[in-house]
Formats: C-alpha cells, sequence, structure tokens
C-alpha cells in the first residue's frame, strides 16, 4: 500500500487523503485493487506481482492510448514493486448499468444503447491498433493458438466437467476437443484479441464506455470478443439483441477490412462454445475447487446459453461426446441445485472502517443500507481487545453485555427485515448491508456477523459476510 501512495504524491504534489480497497473475495484475478484519492484527484493503484503481465498492461494501455481509444491514462508505475497508478472511471461497469435499466428480458434503451457504443468500438482494438500492436509482451502467449485452446478446454474438463460429476469418456472428449480446436484455428486469427471483454471490464462515465483488463491479450480471431460480450453469462442479453448487436458489430468490421458476412458467422458460434468453455471452468475452479460458492451463481446462466446454443445453432463440426456432456450438465441434478441456488436473495453484509472510504456494492445493483456503529461503545479503546476482532468470543460478550448494542440490531433488523421481504416478493437478487465504525475490526465486524446469522435461517436467502479491513489491513 506504502508504493501506491508514494507513486500518487510523486504524480500529483500531494498526498492521497482517502484510501478504498475496491476488490476483495468476489474478484477472481488476485489484484488488489485501490482507489486513492484527495480532495482534487483521484486515481486506482494496482498491486499485482506478476511483471510480465503487468508490463502487458502498460504496454497495450499506452499504445491504445496513442490510437485515441478510450482506456486509462498510466499516471506512474513501479514495476520492481508491481505497482502502478491509472485513471479512475468511477464506479459504473457495464453490467452494472445494465443491471439497473432491465426488468427481466425488458432492457431500457440507454442500455442498449451503451451497447451499441461498446460494440462499435471494439473493431478499432482488434484491428486499428492491433496493426501496430507488440504481441511479444503479450503474456501467458502471444496468440489464441493450439496451446491456448488446450489450456481452456482442459480447465473446463477437470474443473468443471470432473467437480461436477459430470460422466465422460476422456478419449472421445479429447477426439471432440482435437476437432473443435483444428476448426477455430482454421479461422482468420492475425486481429488483437482483447481476450475478457466483458460488461465488468467496461466502465461508463459520462455515458460513454471505457476499457480496462485487456492484459491478457493476444493475437487472435475477431470471433471471440464479440461472442464473449454478448453471451457473458450473468449479463443474460435476450437473443434478439444478442442478434442485433452482432449485426451492428459485423457492419463496423466493414469499416476496417472486407468481411464476409457468412464466413465470420462460420465460425462465431464455435467461439461462442469455446468461450463459455473457459468461462465455466473458470466458475468451477472458483467455486468448486476454491469454495468461493458466489462463482457458482453464473454457472445457471451459462447452462442457459448452453441451452439456447443447443436448440438453435447447428455448428458445421460433428462434437458428438462434447454435446453429450453438455446434454448430461443440463439434467445434472446437481447443477440445477445451482440453478436454484441462483433463484435466492443474496444478502451481502460487509463491515469497514469509515477511515477507509464507503463500500462499493459488487453485487451490480447500487444502494442497499449503509449503518453506522460509531455510537456504540467501542471494545477497540481497552486494551485487552486491541488485538481482537469481532469474531472474538471477548469481544461478543463484551458487546452482547451493552443494551445499546441489542436495541442497534433490533432497529436494524426491522429495517432489513422489511426489506427482504419486499425484495423477496418483487423477485429481486441482491441486497448489500454494510456496517462502518472507526478501524472496521470490532463493532462492525460483531453486527455484520449477527445480522448474517440471523439472516441464514432465512428460506431462500443466502447471507454473504465479507470484512473488509479484515481482508486488507492498513499499512
Amino acid at each position: 500500500m506504502d508504493v501506491l501512495q508514494k507513486l500518487f504524491e510523486q504524480r500529483f504534489h500531494t498526498p492521497a487523503t482517502q484510501i478504498q480497497p475496491l476488490q476483495g473475495e468476489l474478484g477472481g484475478s488476485g489484484r488488489m485493487i485501490i482507489r486513492l484519492a484527495n480532495d482534487q484527484v483521484s486515481a486506482i493503484g494496482i498491486l499485482y506481482g506478476v511483471r510480465e503481465e503487468n508490463v502487458a498492461f502498460l504496454t497495450f494501455s499506452r499504445l491504445f492510448r496513442k490510437h485515441g481509444l478510450p482506456v486509462p491514462e498510466i499516471y506512474a508505475e513501479d514495476l520492481d514493486q508491481g505497482a502502478y497508478l491509472e485513471e479512475d472511471f468511477g464506479d459504473t461497469t457495464l453490467f452494472e448499468f445494465l443491471s439497473k435499466n432491465r426488468e427481466g428480458e425488458k432492457i431500457a434503451p440507454a442500455a442498449v444503447e451503451a451497447y451499441r457504443k461498446v460494440v462499435a468500438v471494439l473493431p478499432r482494438f482488434q484491428i486499428e491498433a492491433g496493426r501496430d500492436l507488440d504481441y511479444s509482451v503479450c503474456y501467458p502467449r502471444g496468440s489464441f493458438d493450439r496451446q491456448s485452446i488446450a489450456w481452456d478446454l482442459n480447465y473446463f474438463k477437470y474443473y468443471f466437467l470432473r467437480l461436477a460429476g459430470i460422466a465422460f469418456n476422456e478419449q472421445e472428449l479429447e477426439d471432440d476437443f482435437d476437432t473443435l480446436t483444428n476448426f477455430l484455428l482454421s479461422a482468420t486469427h492475425d486481429y488483437f484479441m482483447y481476450r475478457d471483454f466483458q460488461s465488468r471490464n467496461i466502465m461508463l462515465c459520462n455515458e460513454q464506455p471505457f476499457f480496462l483488463d485487456y492484459q491478457g491479450g493476444r493475437k487472435g480471431a475477431l470471433q471471440y470478443d464479440v461472442a464473449s460480450l454478448l453471451y457473458d453469462a450473468k449479463a443474460d442479453l435476450p437473443p434478439e439483441l444478442r442478434q442485433t448487436l452482432l449485426d451492428l458489430y459485423i457492419r463496423k468490421l466493414g469499416d476496417f477490412v472486407k468481411i464476409e458476412r457468412e464466413e465470420f458467422l462460420h465460425y462465431f458460434y464455435a467461439y461462442v462454445y469455446v468461450r463459455i468453455l473457459q468461462a465455466l471452468g473458470a466458475y468451477g475452479f472458483r467455486g468448486f475447487f476454491e469454495r468461493k460458492a458466489h462463482f457458482l451463481q453464473s454457472v445457471p446462466y451459462a447452462l442457459r446459453n448452453v441451452r439456447w446454443l443447443l436448440h438453435n445453432v447447428k455448428l458445421p463440426i460433428a462434437l458428438p461426446t462434447l454435446m453429450e456432456a453438455f446434454n448430461s450438465m443440463l439434467a445434472s441434478e446437481k447443477l440445477q441445485g445451482l440453478a436454484s441456488e441462483a433463484d435466492n436473495l443474496t444478502v451481502r453484509i460487509m463491515s469497514f472502517s469509515f477511515h477507509r472510504g464507503m463500500p462499493k456494492d459488487e453485487g451490480g445493483h447500487g444502494g442497499g443500507f449503509v449503518f453506522d456503529g460509531r455510537s456504540l461503545p467501542n471494545p477497540g479503546r481497552e486494551e485487552r481487545f486491541k488485538a481482537l476482532t469481532g469474531k472474538d468470543a471477548p469481544v461478543i460478550e463484551y458487546l452482547n453485555q451493552q443494551d445499546s448494542v441489542h436495541q442497534f440490531l433490533a432497529s436494524v433488523m426491522s429495517l432489513v427485515d422489511a426489506s427482504v421481504n419486499e425484495y423477496q416478493r418483487r423477485g429481486f437478487k441482491s441486497l448489500m448491508v454494510s456496517f462502518g465504525c472507526t478501524g472496521g475490526q470490532h463493532r462492525s465486524v460483531f453486527l455484520a456477523e449477527q445480522v448474517a446469522k440471523r439472516l441464514r435461517g432465512r428460506n431462500g436467502v443466502e447471507a454473504v459476510v465479507r470484512h473488509r479491513e479484515l481482508e486488507n489491513p492498513a499499512q
């Protein structure tokens, strides 16, 4: 953390007075993402230990900005410390904007227009900037080649199929993987492939899109990135909108290269499939293997995409064993159970320190409750509690002895219960309840744990607790 504060002060000649971690256990990248700000300026700090990936991001960022593409300015860097500062585009991702501007299949015109703008910019990354890109800095591979594809397919096989208990013939599945790989590589693949072109990696600021997280980019086919965007699992775009955006994308490609629509579509759905397999592998690794249950919430949406493809698309190649595995996935009781869990209301409960800024709702909907626990007796003022947290028995006992704490919790639960009832009635999927105190160590942690304990007994409610300052202690 100190290195980011130093970079901030060197770049802006003024210290950061607010430091706010932006990504905790819900993130899957391993990066620490931190907002540093004062009354005049704000920046995003990144701490990440993989030098090659940092070099790729910084190199690509500078090239994209040279081409006038909407990506963050790099303010400062210290590669030896795995740290850099970049431009801050605010808090609204395309996914969050979509979530706030839809009712089921009905998506508001503002969200459709945001997607149209995103699709229109994509060919500029792939073709215009891609012509000048130094692919030698790509990490871990310079192209989406046979090795890259094998990694993704095996990720799916071992971390999703195996862990979900889906039976398959290994040799026959490998034969299908070979067939699919050969077909994918027969498409023209001399363009920049963004690799993770999805709604959470696109920010909206002043109604314009800005793009992040292209450090995994490499040379590849045009079809992959638009497939990633349109079949982004939890975005769950309606088929009609997908088709409209795909048609727009193909037209925009024509401004840069001569494109044969039929040839593009000949390969397109194979790239949709391989992107879905990659995503399922990631959900399986994070969810089944690492036991981070929230990643499994995306599985039902990915399976919905698989079901639509099976009923509406015929590939130019035969993949009988893979298709059999898909049908087994759709019939799996274990995976159907995940679909049932996806219908639950997820209440995200967070403790935090007011000194380090307000929490961000990572559920994609904004809002929720923020309760201030600083009026309650503070265990942190007593020496015997200083090394403990609100999860430790002595602190819990101390706070349980305070009448004011019970009155506070009773008021909180009255409000939260009313919202939970209404959210369930209306079919909402996410509510955030946050508790702040001075240090984010005692009172807020205790309150978050108590509310989670009470909500976990309710049908149709999943309580997910996160203690921000315990995860990322101040340095």
